[in-house]
């Protein structure tokens, strides 16, 4: 993401109830328990569910902007990590009217963001389930997370849907953590004339009774902030790259010359290059989607389809650093995501970095040029690593970050450099990974023990020794 900082969003955990039986709270003699409400990630409270693992995320909403509703239906299929009697799901701000399990009713309270499912019996460990949740009602925004201008968001022609940490829970029932990654199928109806952009690998798209229905499948493991839905009035661009779906779109009252179109007109070139790089490109479409609203101050690496704010082509020339910025993060903070927040630095200073490799690349400044340029303004004192949730969009975590990356470049050399980043998309592909992880990596690689070169340049509050 590239963007500005706001406070820490925190999400009220909900009170516990006692309930008899071995569905309820408590656990009883055959070992079922309530997953947890919180998987204790201090820089999002409240946020992610235990219990369980999400594989898919079946999607079917219809929003009216004329008066601002959504209406759903989400079907969740999971599986049990425990012996399971209730858990939750992330929801807020809109009014659930029925949940199944396995097809049968299940209980469920919702308040303060929390959707409490009871099934009507325990889950046992390792069992696949399918959750089905209707709901409906005006979708709320994010107004105090930590990326500003995020949630779901109405608009003068219709809505967008984005946001870092947290937005997917203003619009569908979800696990809403990085580590808990799933494929999606997202289905959107919208009234006709307008575009319904999203994730993934566009579908078959269907107008009846003045309404269209736009089809989008992810088929890569997500993490949820990754979702975005954008609807409005949209002149929709759809070609192929590289044997794969390439969708652009940019609102219709922006030229079809301007920068913002001749900036996304560079996206299959830009993620070409950084595929030399970084290893093939890890997922089955490319695109992106400029908005026009300005509440949305930064851009954001939405699966595949990154969202780019309008602040970002104010100079009237293209502006293709954003657009590789984003792109990196497709390997970088997508393919290979966070366990955890405090290892942000892991998406923004390798996409931060993916930016000067681009500048050099374009017949620019060189990527040591620019490294000698920040290493100049830095302030040492802010940490990159773990800097605490009000610092998660910080300089440190991109610029300071990308410094710590170009160090170990001159430290290890590019042959092995180059091989720890196409290592690391590979063996991590699809997954998470934590910062001990990347480390270990980097010594195998290497040959090299490496553990006081990262607390130096990550955590140390001096100037690092040049390598």
């Amino acid at each position: 993401m590239v963007g500005r900082q706001v406070r820490a969003v925190a999400v009220a955990v909900v009170a516990a109830v006692a309930l008899v039986s071995c569905t309820g709270i408590g656990r009883d003699d055959d070992g079922f328990r309530p997953g947890s409400v919180d998987l204790a990630d201090s820089y999002v409270p409240g946020s992610g569910n235990g219990g369980y693992d999400v594989d898919h995320y079946r999607l079917a909403v219809r929003y009216d902007p004329a008066d601002d509703q959504l209406t759903g239906r989400a079907e969740v299929t999971a599986t049990a990590t425990q012996k399971l009697s209730r858990f939750n799901l992330d929801l807020a701000g809109l009014e659930v009217s029925s949940v199944t399990v396995d097809g049968a009713p299940a209980r469920h309270r919702h308040a303060d963001g929390e959707l409490v499912v009871t099934p009507g019996q325990g889950l046992g460990t390792g069992s696949r389930f399918t959750v089905e949740v209707t709901y409906a009602g005006v979708p709320e925004a994010v107004t105090d997370g930590v990326l500003g201008g995020g949630g779901f968001q109405h608009t003068d022609d219709g809505a967008i849907a984005l946001g870092q940490p947290h937005s997917a829970a203003t619009w569908f029932p979800v696990n809403d953590h990085p580590s808990d990654k799933a494929t999606y199928d997202i289905e959107v109806t919208v009234p006709d004339g307008l575009a319904a952009l999203s994730n993934g690998v566009p579908g078959e798209r269907t107008t009846a009774a003045g309404w269209t229905t736009w089809r989008w499948a992810e088929r890569s493991p997500m993490a949820s902030y990754l979702t975005t839905l954008v609807i409005g009035d949209y002149r929709v661009d759809s070609t192929t790259h590289d044997g794969k779906p390439l969708v652009t779109a940019v609102p219709t009252g922006m030229p079809a010359t301007g920068p913002q179109a001749r900036s996304l007109s560079r996206t299959g070139e830009i993620a070409d290059y950084l595929a030399t790089l970084f290893g093939p490109y890890p997922f089955e479409a490319y695109g992106g989607v400029v908005v026009a609203d300005e509440r949305i101050g930064y851009a954001l690496e939405t699966q595949s389809r990154p969202v780019y704010g309008p602040g970002f082509f104010r100079s009237g020339q293209p502006n293709y650093g954003v657009v590789v910025h984003e792109l990196a993060h497709q390997w970088f903070g997508n393919s290979v995501a966070l366990a955890r927040w405090s290892d942000i630095w892991l998406n923004e200073g390798f996409a931060s970095y993916a930016e000067w490799l681009w500048e050099e690349h374009d017949g620019g400044r060189s990527a040591q040029r620019n490294f000698e340029l920040q290493y100049a303004g830095t302030d040492w004192t802010r940490r990159t690593l773990d800097p605490g949730p009000g610092q998660m969009f910080s300089s440190a975590v991109y610029k300071r970050g990308a410094l710590a990356v170009h160090a170990l470049r001159r430290t290890v050399g590019d042959d092995a450099f180059f091989e720890m980043l196409r290592a690391w998309t590979t063996e991590r592909r699809d997954g998470t990974a934590t910062t001990e992880d990347f480390v270990a990596l980097a010594e195998r690689i290497s040959g090299r023990s490496l553990g006081p070169f990262f607390d130096t340049w990550l955590t140390g509050t001096t100037p690092p020794a040049l390598p």
